[in-house]
């Protein structure tokens, strides 16, 4: 890393702050000198001088600075004092391990936990993350993100040499994601393609992503209706081909008209369903991941589903089979 860098910004990390991004990929880097290399223009973003906050998109290209020309960054390699973590954090984070080699750590991520800090946001993944260390040398890294409220797989590096290489691979799309979700009617067709363009615009509830086929960032979704009670509700199985920022809650909400239940944002009152048996939590799933070690082998990880996600299930009478987590090669 003796050379400068230009990292093109991956889907997984579209709308990620510029400062939390350096935090993910090059930990090493102290904030101080962070803010200094942009102030001084030797951090750019497709050649413009930025500050920390900028919003990053897909396909932006960020200039890295040589490692070595930093100052005062002491012993790269030195092992970084562990952060505070409380019992219970420790707890639940390492309980929700999935899977772990040399190389990767897979999180069932409980709903209602956010991945990253943000305004009002004290307790989160990336708070936690020296809880899954296990003896490695380094920190774990993020290389893509859930929303706040949605339960499910989450990849983390285990080292610096990985995080690139799953940024890479989420970047290309080699790396398949099943989701599930309870929607608010039946689409029409059972199964099918979504293909609508999306774009970031202000809304009632703050920023958030709208259709826009002129300007808009193109967005796939391969959808198929795994169960049904009438004509009420139905569990959907998705598997997004591209990574836009909520895409599956605005291509249910949008393209079929069957906003996921529980999400008020996108879906707005028609989004709850009356009567009880069902909570008013979003109801989106991130149930399985296939991630290629090499063109033979791959690390394929499907994560249990949330409390109050399989208490909808049974309240419905809906039953989950092996097919169910099969990935989508619709004809």
């Amino acid at each position: 890393m003796s050379d400068v860098r230009i990292v093109e910004v991956s889907s997984s990390d579209d709308g990620i702050r510029l400062d939390k991004w350096f935090k993910a990929n090059f930990p090493e880097i102290p904030f101080g000198n962070l803010q200094k290399l942009m102030r001084t223009g030797q951090i750019r973003v497709d050649g413009g001088r930025v500050k920390s906050g900028m919003r990053l998109e897909t396909g932006q290209k960020i200039r890295v600075p040589p490692i070595k020309t930093l100052p005062d960054l002491g012993k790269v390699n030195a092992k970084p004092s562990l952060r505070s973590i409380s019992k219970i954090d420790l707890e639940i984070i390492q309980r929700s391990v999935l899977h772990r080699d040399d190389n990767i750590i897979v999180i069932n991520k409980p709903a209602g936990l956010a991945v990253q800090g943000g305004s009002g946001t004290s307790r989160h993944v990336d708070g936690m993350l020296d809880g899954l260390r296990f003896e490695s040398p380094e920190r774990p890294k993020l290389v893509h993100r859930l929303d706040k409220d949605t339960s499910g797989v989450l990849v983390l590096a285990r080292n610096s040499k990985s995080a690139r290489r799953l940024t890479e691979l989420f970047r290309t799309k080699d790396i398949r994601k099943l989701y599930w979700a309870l929607s608010v009617g039946v689409p029409n067709p059972g199964d099918g393609l979504i293909d609508l363009r999306l774009i970031k615009s202000p809304g009632r509830h703050g920023e958030q992503m709208a259709v826009d086929e002129i300007n808009g960032k193109r967005a796939k979704t391969r959808y198929k209706v795994l169960d049904q009670a009438g004509r009420r509700v139905s569990l959907l199985s998705l598997e997004p081909l591209t990574g836009r920022t909520h895409q599956l809650r605005v291509h249910l909400a949008n393209a079929l008209a069957t906003p996921i239940v529980g999400d008020g944002k996108y879906g707005g009152n028609t989004a709850f369903l009356d009567g009880g048996g069902i909570e008013k939590k979003l109801h989106l799933h991130a149930r399985r991941i296939l991630i290629p070690v090499t063109d033979r082998e791959f690390v394929d990880v499907t994560a249990p589903i949330s409390e109050h996600f399989r208490t909808s299930l049974e309240y419905l009478g809906f039953y989950i089979k092996e097919d169910y987590d099969r990935f989508l090669d619709l004809d």
